[in-house]
Order: structure tokens, then C-alpha cells, then sequence
């Protein structure tokens, strides 16, 4: 039977404030745990008899055990198809972004507020190997139940850094390339990009921000096709950002 105390932190970990508070995080399912469990410090493990028998091998020997049912997992999860194990994690430190350097590809996100675009863009940034996420203090919390689970298991390979985007972006060297995606860019298709620099998606209603914008040393554009056919006002941000992302490495 698993303690009271331990059944509303779970619940409570649903809240920015408390996780923020107590520094931890909640991680939910046998595909996010397992890789979550080789990059941050795991606090406690719940999980059926099952999952720990499959997975003791991956299970460190100072973390809290808790063995429960598959009724009892049920009855404490925060998602909507529970699994058979979810974890508490322990947050990292936050880390100032680092400048770009040689090769390097870094995304910067300009209040990206949906959890879900978020989780996905840093499956998006894990897949096409940018290892740094620079996200403005407006953006949706990294560590949220709905940004962890939609992210896979990248949250551990993709160093989500947290600060001004302005102050970061004037900080690079006036050789590190700043690109932006707005509706009045050149096309994505016809631009010569670098190997190396940053890529500022905005968000999701407003797009890039003035401040923000202003850093940009070239604006891009995602053509429609066909021109002037009509199609939605914009894309999905997540969406757009895989495109661009795909463009660069192309390239």
C-alpha cells in the first residue's frame, strides 16, 4: 500500500510551484522512466511487481522502491492511460546557455507556452542532434507532467536552459548566424543556411517578439505550396521547427 504522503505528492508534482519548491519532477511510463533513469537522480520508483522484475537491472540501489497494483498505479497517476511505473525525479541545476560554438546548432524558443509543443520539440532537437534548447522564462515549465511524457525520453539527452532570450542572443559573436521563422523571411528553400548557429522559433499566437527579432541576423520563411494557394495562417510551431531543423542538417 503506498503512504498517503506519497500518493498527494504525486499529485501535487502536477503543480509548477511545488516543483519548483521541492525540486523534482514526475516522470510517468516504460518508455520515459528507464531513459530518464541514466540522466537525472531518481528519487523514488512505483511500480507494479512486473515492471520491477523486467527492470531491476536499471533500478539504482539508493532510490526508494514502492511496489504497488496495477488498480493502485491507476489510482494515482496524473495521466489519462496510466502504465505500470511512474518515478520522481530530482531537477537539475539550471545552467546558463552556452554561446555557439563551431558546428554547433542550438534552438531558442520565444514563450512556446503549450506543454505539448514543447515535449515534441525537444524530441524534434534530440533527433536531429542539437543538444542545447534555450528557452525564454515565458515558455511552458520542462519539467511539467504533459512537456516529460510528450518529450519521450529526450528531456535526458537535451539540455533545457531556462533565461532572457534577448540578453543570450546579443551575448553570441557577431559571426554566429541568428535565424528567426516570420511570414515576411526569405524562402527556406532558396536561402543558404550555415552549419552552425541559432534557430528562434516564436510563439505559438504572436510569433517572435520584437525584442527578440531584432537579434535575428536573417528572417526564413516556410513556403506554401502552391504559391498563393490558400492554406492556414501559419504552421504548428513544432511542426515548423522540424522542417527547419531538417533544412539545416540537408544542408
Amino acid at each position: 500500500m503506498i503512504s498517503k504522503k506519497i500518493q498527494k505528492e504525486i499529485r501535487q508534482l502536477g503543480n509548477k510551484k511545488f516543483r519548483d519548491e521541492e525540486g523534482l519532477f514526475l516522470a510517468e511510463g516504460g518508455k520515459c522512466v528507464p531513459e530518464l533513469l541514466t540522466a537525472f537522480s531518481c528519487r523514488t520508483v512505483v511500480a507494479t511487481a512486473h515492471w520491477l522484475t523486467e527492470n531491476a537491472h536499471l533500478l539504482p540501489s539508493d532510490i526508494e522502491i514502492l511496489e504497488v497494483s496495477c488498480d493502485e498505479l491507476q489510482r494515482i497517476s496524473i495521466q489519462q492511460h496510466p502504465q505500470d511505473v511512474l518515478a520522481i525525479f530530482r531537477q537539475p541545476s539550471l545552467l546558463p546557455a552556452p554561446l555557439v560554438g563551431k558546428g554547433d546548432l542550438i534552438i531558442a524558443l520565444d514563450g512556446v507556452q503549450d506543454p505539448g509543443n514543447l515535449g515534441t520539440i525537444l524530441r524534434i532537437a534530440d533527433w536531429y542532434g542539437v543538444k542545447h534548447l534555450v528557452c525564454s522564462p515565458d515558455c511552458a515549465d520542462a519539467y511539467s507532467p504533459k512537456v516529460v511524457q510528450s518529450s519521450m525520453g529526450s528531456l535526458g539527452r537535451v539540455i533545457v536552459h531556462r533565461q532572457s532570450l534577448v540578453a543570450w542572443l546579443r551575448r553570441q559573436g557577431g559571426n554566429i548566424p541568428i535565424y528567426g521563422t516570420t511570414l515576411q523571411g526569405e524562402s527556406l528553400y532558396e536561402t543558404a543556411v550555415a552549419a552552425h548557429g541559432v534557430i528562434v522559433m516564436g510563439n505559438e499566437g504572436r510569433g517572435l517578439s520584437k525584442p527578440v527579432r531584432d537579434c535575428l541576423t536573417r528572417e526564413l520563411f516556410i513556403p506554401r505550396f502552391p504559391t498563393g494557394s490558400t492554406t492556414p495562417e501559419s504552421l504548428n510551431v513544432a511542426v515548423a521547427t522540424a522542417i527547419v531543423c531538417d533544412a539545416f542538417r540537408r544542408q
